[in-house]
């Protein structure tokens, strides 16, 4: 009965041993610094209205926090902004994501003019290339735009009769 025993508990610490090791080739370890910034997760909720948005819509990490102090080996503060006041302020690093600072990211409010509804005017600078998309029968010409306020892997294909009438300059 041991000998049968002592086998079951080999055999199942055998098959832990091997999903733990599948599982942590997908594992990382992470650290942060103080002063770092980070992403933090939200909990997808279905259902739930949050930040106006629902369902598959919703954003999964949220604003770059940054890191207070190191609590514990695996756990962080952040600096919360007053709407979240509601939250505790220290996470798992399971619910942390890396915020690698990048300059495209960053508008500056005097390069776009704002309308009362904080819309704005997209203003083509040059079209890139010509295209015919080709369905049965009919042709369709297409121009790749570049826009005014987007970087470069922001061009978009437009019809060409719309930017003759809408922007009779660039043609």
């Amino acid at each position: 009965m041991t000998d049968a025993e002592e086998l079951i508990r080999w055999r199942i610490k055998v098959a832990q041993d091997r999903q733990a090791s599948y599982a942590n080739t997908h594992r990382r370890p992470l650290h942060f610094e103080v002063g770092e910034h980070v992403f933090l997760r939200v909990s997808p909720f279905r259902k739930v209205m949050r930040f106006g948005l629902k369902g598959k819509l919703l954003p999964r990490f949220i604003d770059p926090f940054e890191i207070l102090e190191n609590v514990g080996d695996v756990a962080y503060r952040l600096t919360l902004p007053p709407y979240l006041s509601g939250i505790h302020d220290v996470f798992h690093v399971s619910l942390l994501r890396q915020y690698v600072a990048d300059e495209s990211h960053i508008l500056h409010p005097t390069e776009v003019q704002l309308d009362q509804d904080l819309s704005y005017v997209e203003i083509p600078l040059k079209i890139l290339h010509r295209k015919e998309n080709v369905l049965r029968n009919k042709r369709i010409p297409l121009v790749m735009v570049q826009w005014q306020h987007r970087g470069t892997e922001e061009e978009t294909w437009e019809l060409e009769s719309r930017m003759q009438t809408e922007h009779p300059e660039l043609l």
